[in-house]
């Protein structure tokens, strides 16, 4: 029997330890950045109790449909170039808490890799809760045979947040699964009137992290008043504010992953 995820070249998980250290904006703008480069490319939200990517694609609204072969993702555009799956869609209310034990988490986890009919898709990026426990084991287990390409690790510059991704770290390594490297996000903020740039959350923990474990850094993305304009819209940032701070930072990063694709796939 065919899997749904036959047709998917490259899987990539976005990984922190820590909340609010911008996953859900990583995997926006990446997944943009990659249909901007002609990818067809898939998200699919295990952040259960906090499913943020169908607000950031303003398509929060839709309804998620059944077919021969499982869900059918909500697809952002009619071109079908990205697809998303998400809790967000199923739940009757969009403030309706998920108020779940582990099991029922990791069923769903499981169902979601199994059952949604993503049909050709040159990545799929999976946008993970904070942490190293339950989600993350079943994530990488079930995606375990359709061997991903590897982990995003996000970290903000702190030393808090930065000591929270060392653990990221270990957990890939523990799971076997490729880290492809570490993005620094609210890297500064740079004045939309004089450029100078502010650094609001100290200075190149990220980087650091990165020297430390002997893994690729993939960039800087600073605080950006139009990228978090964008995401609060739903708009894409990547085609309306090429000239805006964080935009070579973000499609930096996509090329990164893309060379990465590429000399896995040669």
């Amino acid at each position: 029997e065919r899997s749904n995820l036959a047709g998917v070249r490259h899987i990539l998980l976005v990984l922190s330890g820590k909340g609010g250290v911008g996953k859900s904006t990583v995997c926006t703008e990446l997944a943009l950045s990659l249909r901007r480069s002609g990818k067809k490319v898939g998200i699919l939200d295990v952040d259960l109790c906090g499913p943020s990517i169908p607000r950031m694609f303003r398509v929060q609204d839709n309804d998620v449909h059944q077919c021969d072969s499982g869900w059918v993702p909500v697809f952002v555009d009619q071109e079908k170039s990205i697809a998303l799956m998400s809790i967000g869609f199923l739940l009757e209310k969009p403030d309706d808490a998920v108020v779940w034990r582990g099991p029922k988490k990791n069923a769903l986890i499981k169902q979601f890799v199994a059952d949604v009919a993503w049909g050709e898709l040159d990545f799929l990026i999976v946008d993970t809760p904070p942490g190293t426990s339950d989600e993350h084991i079943s994530t990488v287990e079930a995606l375990r045979p359709y061997k991903p390409l590897g982990a995003i690790l996000v970290t903000t510059p702190q030393a808090v947040a930065v000591g929270d991704v060392r653990r990221e770290l270990t957990f890939c390594k523990k799971t076997g699964l490729r880290v492809l490297g570490i993005v620094e996000n609210m890297s500064g903020f740079v004045c939309p009137h004089c450029s100078e740039c502010t650094n609001i959350f100290s200075k190149g923990g990220g980087e650091e992290l990165a020297k430390h474990a002997g893994v690729p850094f993939l960039g800087s993305v600073p605080l950006d008043l139009q990228l978090s304009r964008s995401l609060e819209e739903g708009g894409d940032f990547i085609q309306e504010f090429p000239k805006s701070s964080a935009f070579p930072a973000l499609t930096h990063i996509a090329q990164q992953i893309l060379a990465a694709a590429s000399q896995r796939s040669s």
